[in-house]
C-alpha cells in the first residue's frame, strides 16, 4: 500500500523493475521460456564473435583421468601397510587396488584424447582464424572432456566447454577457451549446441552420459536430421565391443547394414586423425554460414 504524507496526499513510489531485471521472474515457472531463449542466444552471440566456423565434438567419461595421476595413486595404494588390517579392510584395500589397475589402463585413453585433440587443432589452424574451423568442443568437464580441451590448448588453439548444471557441483576444466564455456540447465539446448554445427563427433570410453550423447547423434545422423557425410567415430574396439553388441541389432533387424557402416572405429590416435581428417577434407571445406547469417 502506498505512504501518505503530511499533506494527506500519496507519496511517489519508485517504479518497479523492468521484467527483465527482475531476478524472482526469470526464475519463475512462467519465465521458462526465456530462459530456454537465452541458453540459444547466449551461445550463438559468442560463437560469432570468436568467429567459431564449425565444431569437432569430443565425448567420453568424466571418470577417466590423466595417466601419471592413476600412476600414483596405485603406487600409494601397494605401498600401503596391510598386515593389521581386519579381513574387512583387507577387502576394500584389495578392490580399491584392482579399481586403480583399471584406471591406469582406461588412462591410455585420456592421454589419446588429449594427442588426438592436439593434432585436430594443430591442422585446423593451419586454415586460418575467420572464421575458426573444426574447433573442439567438450561436456566442459573432468575426464576425456579435460583432455580435448587440454590437447586444444596444448596446440595453442581456442576450445569450447558446454557445462552443464548437475545436482553435484562441477566445475569447468581450465583448458577450456573462457570466452567459450558455456553452463547450461537444461540438457536439450546443450545437445542442440553440441549438435548443430559439429562435423564429427569422436566417442571415447564413457558411461550414461556418453550413451546419451551418443545415441542422440546416432538418431539425428539416421533421420537425415544431421548431414549425411558428419562422421561419427567409435574410439576403442576394446571397451566399446565389450559394452555395446552393435552388430546383434543387424541381426536382428533393428538397424540394417547401411546403418551400421554409419559408424566408424578407431583405436589408434593415427587413425582416428587420418579418417576425421579425410572425411573433412573430402566433404566440410566449404564453410556453411549459419552463424555469419546473425
Amino acid at each position: 500500500m502506498s505512504e501518505t504524507g503530511r499533506n494527506g496526499k500519496l507519496k511517489p513510489q519508485h517504479a518497479p523493475k523492468a521484467p527483465h531485471e527482475d531476478a524472482a521472474f526469470l526464475e519463475s515457472t512462467p519465465a521458462r521460456p526465456l530462459r530456454i531463449l537465452a541458453e540459444y542466444l547466449h551461445p550463438l552471440v559468442q560463437l560469432k564473435k570468436q568467429g567459431i566456423g564449425d565444431t569437432i565434438v569430443m565425448f567420453g567419461s568424466a571418470r577417466i583421468g590423466p595417466r601419471d595421476v592413476a600412476i600414483a595413486r596405485l603406487e600409494r595404494l601397494k605401498k600401503a601397510k596391510t598386515k593389521r588390517l581386519s579381513k574387512t579392510d583387507l577387502a576394500i584395500h584389495r578392490a580399491a587396488v584392482r579399481q586403480a589397475k583399471s584406471a591406469v589402463e582406461m588412462a591410455r585413453y585420456y592421454e589419446e584424447a588429449r594427442e588426438l585433440s592436439k593434432r585436430i587443432t594443430a591442422w585446423a589452424s593451419t586454415l586460418g582464424p575467420r572464421p575458426r574451423r573444426f574447433v573442439i568442443c567438450s561436456g566442459g568437464g573432468p575426464g576425456i572432456m579435460e583432455a580435448a580441451n587440454r590437447g586444444a590448448y596444448e596446440a595453442g588453439g581456442k576450445s569450447i566447454g558446454l557445462s552443464i548444471e548437475l545436482p553435484h557441483e562441477q566445475f569447468a576444466n581450465p583448458y577450456i577457451s573462457p570466452e567459450l564455456s558455456f553452463n547450461f540447465h537444461y540438457f536439450f539446448m546443450r545437445k542442440l549446441w553440441f549438435a548443430q554445427i559439429a562435423k564429427a563427433l569422436i566417442v571415447f570410453p564413457g558411461g550414461f552420459g556418453t550413451m546419451d550423447e551418443f545415441w542422440e547423434m546416432m538418431t539425428l545422423r539416421q533421420t537425415g536430421k544431421l548431414p549425411k557425410h558428419n562422421l561419427i567415430l567409435i574410439y576403442g574396439h576394446k571397451y566399446w565391443d565389450e559394452v555395446l553388441n552393435l552388430k546383434a541389432m543387424v541381426r536382428w533387424g533393428m538397424i540394417n547394414a547401411e546403418e551400421f557402416k554409419l559408424l566408424k572405429f578407431a583405436d589408434t590416435v593415427d587413425d582416428a586423425f587420418n579418417q576425421i581428417r579425410t572425411g573433412l577434407e573430402k566433404y566440410h571445406m566449404q564453410v556453411d554460414d549459419f552463424l555469419q547469417t546473425y
